[in-house]
């Protein structure tokens, strides 16, 4: 489910819920069609857990990628100062025979 998706889902929830408390309206209907708003409410909530379920799992796969990244970061840093330090030693050892020697 992407955010936008969510986002609506959220925005129906919220409309419900506003309709429900507190109006005689409301409660006639809702006397009138049976269990139809309540269904409807416990199928909102319940999308709404999903959609947050999905959000946790989400979250917790970007958590996990950014500390793999900077994992792979560190390793991948060393391994250029590594290089960078070997090739500065063989950079040295061609100019040191300058005593004549060769």
């Amino acid at each position: 489910m992407d955010e936008h998706t969510f986002q609506r889902k959220m925005a129906e929830l919220i409309d419900r819920i506003k309709e429900l408390p507190g109006k005689p309206e409301a409660a006639a209907e809702a006397s009138s069609s049976a269990d139809h708003p309540e269904n409807g409410l416990k199928s909102s909530i319940g999308e709404l857990q999903e959609s947050l379920d999905y959000l946790r799992l989400s979250v917790k796969y970007l958590v996990f990628d950014l500390e793999a990244t900077r994992r792979e970061n560190a390793y991948l840093r060393r391994l250029v100062e590594q290089s960078n330090r070997e090739r500065n030693g063989r950079a040295e050892s061609d100019q040191e025979p300058e005593n004549g020697f060769e």
